[in-house]
């Protein structure tokens, strides 16, 4: 589903969707899925498989937190968060940066968010 894209982030292609409510999510079985594969094997501390995954659409990171009511490969994402993507014509399909384990924790740390807000 993702594959290495640089030093700081994976690459992937998912399915957006608006959702009538906060906060973004994905599967919970696809958030774990990708904690264990990709983040707990880059060069960081073990990370933590209830903690959200951070994703870039556009010039926007936002925390992505586990639903079971997702669909696999779905990103749900809140119209007030969709509003400033590029996406024009949801849903689509299109692709999706996922930070790093240590790029993830840099950017909760300089925004000084909790896992539940938007990154600037």
């Amino acid at each position: 589903m993702f594959e290495a894209f640089s030093d700081s982030y994976y690459i992937g292609r998912l399915f957006v969707t608006p959702a009538e409510d906060e906060p973004p999510r994905m599967q919970e079985a696809q958030v774990h899925q990708l904690n264990d594969e990709l983040l707990d094997h880059d060069d960081t501390e073990l990370v933590d498989p209830n903690r959200p995954l951070v994703m870039k659409l556009g010039h926007r990171h936002f925390p992505v937190h586990a639903d079971r009511e997702v669909p696999a490969g779905t990103l749900a994402l809140p119209e007030s968060l969709l509003a400033v993507t590029p996406i024009k014509n949801p849903p689509t399909v299109c692709g999706v940066l996922l930070a790093t384990g240590e790029r993830a924790e840099q950017l909760l740390w300089l925004s000084g968010t909790g896992v539940g807000d938007s990154l600037a």
